[in-house]
């Protein structure tokens, strides 16, 4: 469970409620929960996905990528070849999902997530290729 608030008071009111109620254990400040790493600095609290980013990118096999800004064109849309071979339904599935969680922290990449979601029923090699 995660409490938060900002009266320290009452927060610490509810954890003692809480603790005669239930057997749970005090963790401390939040540091990473779900994949998001919470940061803390006198400008706030920021949330990142770095991690889980180097993780989904040693499972596709793209660490050694070199980043590059490559907008996508709105409207766009992934080509259909006709002929073309089905790619692994169930791993390009699980890619497409693990980018739905990464666009909670970066919500820059919601319209691309969305146009390579369309091609989660029936991929096909040649759309990993356009990705």
């Amino acid at each position: 469970m995660i409490i938060t608030g900002d009266d320290v008071e009452e927060i610490n009111n509810l954890k003692s409620n809480l603790l005669k109620e239930f057997d749970m254990k005090d963790l401390g400040p939040l540091k990473y929960f779900l994949g998001i790493e919470v940061l803390r600095s006198r400008h706030g609290i920021f949330l990142r996905q770095r991690k889980y980013v180097l993780d989904l990118l040693a499972e596709t096999g793209l660490l050694d990528c070199k980043s590059a800004e490559t907008p996508m064109i709105s409207n766009h849309g992934l080509k259909i070849v006709q002929g073309a071979k089905p790619a692994d339904r169930e791993k390009y599935q699980r890619l497409v999902g693990k980018l739905i969680y990464l666009a909670h922290t970066r919500p820059d990449i919601t319209y691309v997530v969305g146009v390579v979601s369309q091609s989660c029923t029936n991929p096909k090699k040649s759309t990993w290729m356009q990705l």
